[in-house]
């Protein structure tokens, strides 16, 4: 991502309701996935910032962020996660057999080999360990926002379980996030796809989906809305959403 976008998302990522709803939703899965369990060493790769960061420690003894940008490690420097370290995904700094859960939080889709990244994936994790990979679903919603995001694509669930499973891996879940306010979401998107098309986007990368002014109590209700989808998907695969959140475990 550019500069001007990580400085958007620090700004943003306590109170947008999409950040809030993204760490209420995938930490949830995740926590509900394991059962109470810790494990010992858990990966959060393309960390960005670390919104993630204190979310895992609640579900690991020890956390590591790693991500392409020295920009947003210096944020979980401050954060209290020093041990950050600047990869691109495709040789990683770990030992095989390293982590017990490796994380790639809307990660995989910056990234040009998503096959190479997951076979990395697969070295460092431990056997029996854990994959959790979210990302941005179905290609005919890519837009402006994809592009200054620097998206290399979107997925969806068919396509998302067929590299995890590609990579050795076993699904565990693999349902669509963000579910609830995707008939809301999918219009807008495809509307804006449409003046798009006529009207040139805006070069500046501070212009995203997330530079609309939005009061408080409407990100409140908008968190809230997303965070309700949680007693369903921690239980069953939702077929249709915004996003995709998908589980797989190395066997062994």
């Amino acid at each position: 991502m550019d500069a001007p976008v990580y400085e958007q998302f620090r700004d943003l990522e306590e109170s947008h309701w999409w950040f809030r709803g993204r760490r209420t939703v995938y930490l949830g899965l995740l926590q509900r996935y394991l059962g109470g369990r810790r494990v010992e060493r858990a990966l959060d790769l393309g960390c960005g910032m670390g919104g993630f960061l204190d979310g895992l420690s609640e579900v690991a003894e020890r956390v590591f962020p790693a991500d392409m940008a020295v920009e947003g490690l210096a944020f979980c420097r401050d954060r209290g996660y020093p041990l950050g370290v600047a990869v691109d995904g495709y040789a990683l700094p770990y030992a095989d057999a390293s982590f017990d859960l490796v994380c790639l939080f809307d990660a995989v889709e910056h990234i040009a080999d998503d096959v190479a990244v997951m076979a990395e994936v697969f070295r460092i994790l431990k056997p029996g360990g854990t994959a959790y990979l979210t990302v941005p679903a179905y290609q005919f919603l890519y837009a402006n926002n994809d592009r200054v995001s620097g998206h290399e694509r979107r997925y969806t669930r068919g396509s998302l379980g067929r590299l995890l499973e590609g990579a050795g891996l076993e699904v565990v879940r693999n349902t669509h996030s963000n579910v609830l306010l995707f008939p809301v979401i999918l219009p807008a998107v495809l509307g804006i796809k449409v003046i798009e098309a006529f009207v040139p986007p805006k070069a500046d990368p501070k212009h995203t989906n997330l530079s609309w002014p939005i009061p408080a109590f409407v990100h409140d209700l908008l968190h809230a809305i997303f965070a309700a989808e949680l007693p369903v998907s921690s239980r069953v695969n939702i077929p249709v959403g915004h996003s995709i959140a998908a589980l797989a475990r190395k066997p062994g």
